[in-house]
């Protein structure tokens, strides 16, 4: 069935001052606003997207995210959208293999190797848990990102957004009903646990890698809502004239041809979920997800910081 791209009922427009703006992580002038330029491909056309991030409601999310970003994580696996729907276009996890078909990246093994490469460690919010119950410490570094679920972007001015059409939003995949134990760093570093900055939490909505979406609808979808919103498309009009109004293009040629079961721009697929755990159980788990697969690829060609 042909996807209807939504029209746009708002443009969402971000404006602040950036100050003392620099072209390296290493620079010690940031903003609570950087900005990514994320370059998609669809019939070997590139569609560059603005998102402006937020580090006041989402900071450790927002770091993980431009370290990945800047030591080229999101550049080199060549991601595809795998879920496609009038609600999300989701993508940083999944890739094509020799036969198109739908593969899952190694996030745990890629992020370790990348360290290696660039000879710069990814800074850790999560660990496995150690210590005492009393008194959490830190076991081996999980490479996840402390689920900081953030209800609000908001930007200078005082202008707020949550989980609308525009939202740049990190997911994680379902654990079921697994609930592991680990030593998380708290985003207020204590001021809100008696002054201790680590915390025992499950391991579930503590479990985010690289996956990530950007929010197409109007309304929050069905079960989104302890998902972290880190980021909004500076102006959603570039997406939707460009990116969706190719796709919307590209469906209704698609009402010409073949006959009725081909003229769907997705399929869906069932993937098992977790296989690349760090946690034995987790990855002998049986939890499955279907996804709504582009039959004609849309990649992620490049995630670029152009404003820390």
């Amino acid at each position: 069935m042909s996807k209807k791209i939504f029209r746009r009922i708002a443009v969402v427009a971000v404006a602040g001052v950036i100050t003392a703006g620099t072209a390296g992580m290493l620079s010690a002038c940031t903003s609570d606003h950087p900005e990514v330029e994320i370059t998609y491909e669809f019939l070997g056309k590139q569609y560059e997207v603005t998102y402006v991030l937020s580090r006041h409601d989402a900071p450790q999310t927002v770091k993980h995210f431009l370290e990945l970003a800047d030591a080229g994580y999101y550049d080199e696996q060549g991601f595809v959208v795998h879920d496609f729907s009038d609600d999300v276009l989701m993508t940083g996890g999944y890739t094509l293999d020799e036969n198109r078909d739908l593969e899952e990246v190694d996030y745990f093994t890629a992020v370790k190797e990348l360290e290696k490469r660039v000879g710069k460690a990814f800074t850790q919010s999560v660990w496995d848990a150690a210590g005492k119950a009393e008194k959490p410490e830190k076991g081996e570094g999980l490479y996840t990102v402390y689920g900081e679920f953030s209800p609000k972007f908001e930007v200078e001015g005082g202008t707020e957004y949550g989980h609308t059409q525009g939202a740049l939003v990190m997911y994680y995949s379902d654990k079921g009903e697994f609930s592991k134990q680990v030593t998380i760093q708290r985003a207020d570093k204590g001021k809100n646990n008696s002054g201790e900055p680590l915390q025992y939490m499950n391991y579930s909505p503590n479990s985010a890698t690289s996956l990530f979406y950007t929010q197409l609808s109007v309304g929050m979808p069905t079960g989104h809502s302890s998902y972290c919103v880190f980021g909004m498309i500076e102006d959603y009009s570039v997406l939707e004239e460009g990116l969706l109004a190719a796709i919307e293009e590209y469906e209704e040629g698609l009402k010409d041809e073949g006959n009725e079961e081909d003229r769907s721009f997705t399929e869906d697929i069932t993937m098992k979920l977790n296989r690349n755990e760090p946690f034995i159980d987790l990855r002998n788990s049986k939890i499955e997800a279907t996804f709504h697969t582009p039959k004609e690829p849309i990649y992620l060609r490049s995630v670029k910081v152009t404003k820390y």
